[in-house]
């Protein structure tokens, strides 16, 4: 590329940049500032930080909300990724290994799932729950998450176990493996980029999820942060609670922050893989 080329795509690359991070800066400043400067108009950045807000939600009135909240979201996300990805492996291994009838449609109906709007079916399973006890629940909340989670684990892992060699599965059985041995012994660890991709990107749905959350729970026994955060109250009636809402959001944020730099490369190549062989 010539010197133009590469001074446009840099600022391209930047302008990209700063509209992502604008709205974080934005919730971390809001965060930082005392409800005298929330009430403020036109300061973007807080003249006198303080971390009152997160005091807030750790020690004050708004403590025992978000820390049930944030155990039952990792309780639930965690549980959620793991039988997802479990059942995933099991369905990606049959769908790029075995061949019958149908598959191509399991891999579209997968896709279509994916993609369905969650509203849709909050009202039907938000009637049933109630009726079979699984209202306000945890395991009312993992079965949603799997309807999310599921179809974009399987549509991933699918990818990778077609790119595993055929022969190398074979060559385990003639030493004498079995089936479930040489896709334990040799399947499993072969796909393990795979796996560990789509526990992230199926983690990253679950966490994000507020439609299931707010609709499925009402206490805390169950209610997951995002819906928790839609029912914190400010000091008074008057006061909205804008500054532990923003202390709560970085809070849920930095774990999702941190996986996605850390594992980028990961989540970059289990998507391109999905785009290239589904």
């Amino acid at each position: 590329m010539s010197t133009k080329e590469k001074v446009l795509w840099y600022l391209g690359a930047l302008l990209i940049v700063l509209y992502a991070l604008v709205p974080v800066v934005w919730i971390v400043s809001l965060s930082l500032k005392s409800e005298g400067e929330l009430s403020q108009a036109g300061n973007f950045f807080p003249t006198s930080p303080t971390f009152a807000n997160y005091s807030e939600i750790f020690t004050g009135n708004a403590s025992e909300l978000f820390i049930a909240a944030l155990r039952n979201s990792i309780i639930t996300c965690l549980l959620a990724t793991f039988i997802a990805v479990v059942l995933a492996m099991f369905a990606a291994y049959a769908i790029a290994r075995l061949d019958f009838p149908g598959k191509r449609v399991v891999l579209t109906s997968a896709l279509a799932v994916a993609v369905f709007p969650v509203i849709t079916m909050v009202t039907p399973i938000f009637n049933l729950w109630r009726q079979i006890g699984l209202y306000d629940t945890i395991p009312g909340l993992i079965l949603p998450y799997l309807a999310l989670t599921l179809p974009i684990s399987i549509w991933t892992m699918s990818a990778f176990f077609r790119q595993i060699p055929w022969d190398m599965e074979q060559a385990a059985q003639v030493d004498g493996a079995t089936s479930w041995q040489a896709f334990r012994k040799v399947i499993v660890p072969l796909a393990a980029p795979g796996v560990f991709t789509t526990a992230i990107i199926a983690f990253f749905i679950a966490w994000n999820d507020f439609v299931f959350g707010i609709s499925l729970t009402s206490t805390t026994r169950a209610q997951p942060v995002p819906a928790a955060l839609s029912s914190f109250t400010g000091s008074s009636y008057f006061v909205q609670p804008t500054g532990a809402i923003s202390a709560a959001a970085v809070i849920v944020t930095i774990p999702v922050v941190l996986l996605a730099l850390l594992f980028q490369r990961r989540i970059v190549a289990g998507l391109t893989n999905g785009a290239v062989k589904g």
